[in-house]
């Protein structure tokens, strides 16, 4: 059997389950005594260039238990956007620390690059097993159920906006929460996990699967404000024209892009001032706000699924399971059983590496500003514990003495 040592990485957004991940897969490498070393890498793919180790076999059980309980990854993570020279680099670091066993926890691009340094090992006749561990608050991992993080972030988006709807209620006007997703809406449509009653906001839903077209937008907008006295609005950062353009676009000349050549969405106001804006002039309505929720949704401390908890530890244990017992290089995927059971998988890394997993058409209300039951369906299970209770009052009203 094989021997050597094994090393971990932390790559893309944080997220509040990323490291269960992380301690599923130490605890369960140091289980095998094929593993010699278990290292981690600081920073993601630019640790392992740099040389920039820690040795996980050396931690504590119980401060690996607290460190899993604790959002954000504990390895640091890095945006590199690997080319072919830069995995290059990678396997060279990994064959000077005998690295028989890489698993790298990230989304898509993640997958992306273990893909390309799989290839490098092949072609050198070098046996390495490179496991994607997945993880994005996008949920838009290809041949995945759902996706470790997506659940917690859900959860945050949904109990946050419960909150803003009661806030809306107290002192009504229009509100809108842009909220991450680039191509895919899941995260977005969460909220509508949000609603008890019938007249709960959000009222209006915006996903980046469909087109957005403003005259439609105002007319929505005017239609809810006309009939409630309020609007409460959840759009994706992705939202994008006809013509597939971001509207973030349509307020800035000049835009920045992140090391993967995308435009930057999160890191900006800009989209939700562009939308208030446009509903001040445009409608001539007063108290119109606008939030963008942005790193708040990765990482949020308290408001964590059990569900996605559980199941991103297992997702780490399974990865070390597949990589020892099996051999083969792949990325864990998580599928769903019933209602409420899931498996785990290992598929080739090129069904995931580089590909985008959007909302279902099923999921997507014919109106396009909102989602179906069958979505509320699909996400309600993920959230673990239900969410907060709150009520109103049914004091009937008094009768005027004047």
């Amino acid at each position: 059997m094989t021997t050597g040592n094994l090393l971990i990485a932390q790559g893309g957004g944080p997220t509040a389950v990323i490291n269960q991940s992380l301690v599923g897969a130490v605890l369960e490498a140091r289980r095998f005594p094929a593993i010699h070393h278990v290292y981690g890498a600081r920073f993601g793919v630019r640790g392992i260039v740099d040389e920039n180790f820690v040795d996980l076999g050396q931690e504590s059980r119980h401060n690996l238990e607290q460190v899993a309980a604790t959002p954000g990854s504990a390895l640091g993570s890095t945006r590199d956007k690997p080319d072919d020279n830069y995995c290059s680099n990678i396997f060279k670091v990994l064959k000077q620390y005998n690295i028989r066993w890489f698993c790298y926890i990230g989304g898509n691009d993640s997958s992306d690059t273990l893909n390309i340094v799989s290839e490098f090992a092949r072609r050198a006749n070098y046996d390495l097993t490179a496991i994607h561990i997945p993880k994005t608050i996008d949920n838009d991992l290809m041949e995945n159920d759902h996706t470790p993080g997506f659940p917690s972030a859900a959860r945050f988006v949904a109990s946050a906006m419960a909150g803003v709807d009661l806030d809306n209620r107290a002192l009504p006007g229009v509100y809108v929460a842009v909220i991450m997703g680039r191509h895919a809406g899941f995260l977005t449509a969460a909220t509508a996990m949000a609603r008890r009653h019938p007249d709960d906001g959000p009222h209006l839903i915006y996903l980046p699967e469909r087109n957005f077209h403003e005259q439609q937008f105002l007319t929505d907008v005017k239609q809810v404000y006309d009939r409630l006295g309020r609007c409460v609005i959840a759009v994706s950062e992705g939202i994008h024209d006809a013509n597939d353009q971001p509207i973030v676009t349509q307020l800035q000349q000049q835009v920045e892009r992140d090391a993967h050549g995308n435009v930057q969405l999160s890191g900006t106001g800009a989209l939700a001032d562009l939308l208030t804006n446009l509903i001040k002039t445009k409608l001539g309505l007063k108290r119109v706000r606008g939030d963008t929720l942005g790193y708040l949704q990765r990482s949020f401390a308290g408001v964590v699924s059990t569900v996605d908890q559980s199941e991103a530890r297992e997702v780490g244990e399974k990865a070390v399971q597949f990589a020892l017992y099996q051999g083969e290089s792949g990325s864990v995927t998580i599928n769903r059983v019933g209602n409420y059971l899931v498996d785990y998988r290992l598929v080739p890394l090129s069904q995931v590496a580089g590909k985008t997993r959007t909302m279902p058409t099923e999921f997507i209300a014919s109106s396009g500003a909102d989602v179906t039951a069958a979505f509320r369906h699909y996400l309600a299970p993920l959230l673990g514990e239900p969410l907060a209770v709150t009520a109103r009052l049914r004091a009937p009203t008094v009768s005027r003495v004047g």
